[in-house]
């Protein structure tokens, strides 16, 4: 069966994430990536807590840490079947990216922290926040928000994840009167716990203190198939990804259609998610109501996965 690996993004941090792997054999890969990183990654799996795990740069840090993990060892126990393609959600982009063998893992993990470091960054510069929109669809999202901005305030639309799941971002004033233009079509409007507005142009800043990191960074002339955020395309070659990771940070996440390239242009039958909490397969039964959707986010969970396919 052919099959998509996924990769989740920050959000799905939290306190004491790393000790579902604790045990693992690739459990040392993590002494690897806070040499890449400059950060204490085993201290902050294990020990640090939610506040902590909030901080834009540490979050990724920690959500990659697990998403490597959880892939070396669905590797080893050989649960991954017959992969054709990967994709990430956001930061989980650069996991994809490992996993394809477009990236190494030094690469890879110098690149999180510097993404993270950016970000963060730009979001004390440029304050701002996000909130799920849901119960509606994206056509009523996008011409909500060009109501607000037509009013005066900064807030884009950041995500797609599924239908009736989507995400704004931009000021603390602009997401509020999103909120209140969403409310009275019938939607719902959930605040994020985020550090600023990502996925929007208030992030050109930490683009542009990227772009060296990119640079600096070695991509596979050639590597599986990876389907980009920006605009759900597959890549199989390097050439590309430092633009197309650039515009990710002010671009919309096109998590949907995402899923659906995988699903319809590829083939894909089946997902397996690789990393901490469930949230993409959440999102992937809706978009794809066919495909066999398999999360991987603890060695307990490889284990019944190992034991179901001996």
């Amino acid at each position: 069966m052919r099959t998509a690996l996924v990769f989740p993004g920050q959000g799905a941090q939290k306190q004491g994430m790393g000790e579902v792997w604790r045990e693992a054999e690739s459990w040392p890969l993590v002494a690897g990536i806070s040499e890449h990183t400059g950060v204490d990654v085993e201290d902050l799996l294990l020990k640090a807590d939610d506040d902590t795990l909030r901080r834009t740069d540490l979050a990724q840090i920690a959500v990659f840490s697990t998403e490597v993990l959880a892939h070396r060892e669905a590797a080893a126990a050989g649960v991954l079947g017959e992969v054709v393609a990967c994709a990430g959600h956001s930061l989980g982009e650069y996991t994809a990216l490992y996993a394809a063998g477009a990236l190494s893992l030094a690469d890879a993990a110098r690149l999180v922290a510097a993404r993270g470091r950016a970000m963060r960054g730009c979001a004390e510069r440029s304050p701002g926040t996000m909130a799920a929109v849901v119960r509606l669809d994206e056509e009523t999202v996008a011409g909500l928000v060009a109501r607000v901005r037509e009013a005066g305030q900064e807030v884009w639309v950041a995500n797609v994840n599924a239908p009736g799941a989507i995400v704004v971002s931009g000021t603390a004033d602009g997401v509020a009167g999103l909120g209140e233009a969403a409310v009275e079509s019938g939607g719902k409007v959930i605040p994020l716990k985020v550090g600023g507005a990502f996925h929007s142009p208030r992030m050109a800043d930490a683009a542009a203190e990227l772009e060296a990191a990119l640079a600096a960074a070695e991509f596979a002339a050639e590597h599986m198939p990876v389907v980009a955020n920006v605009d759900a395309r597959a890549y199989a070659g390097g050439e590309q990804w430092p633009d197309l990771e650039l515009r990710q940070l002010t671009s919309r996440v096109r998590w949907e259609e995402c899923v659906r390239t995988l699903a319809d242009e590829l083939g894909c039958a089946r997902f397996v998610e690789l990393g901490p909490g469930r949230q993409l397969t959440g999102m992937i039964r809706r978009i794809a109501k066919e495909a066999v959707t398999v999360p991987v986010d603890s060695s307990a969970a490889l284990a019944k996965l190992t034991a179901v396919s001996a």
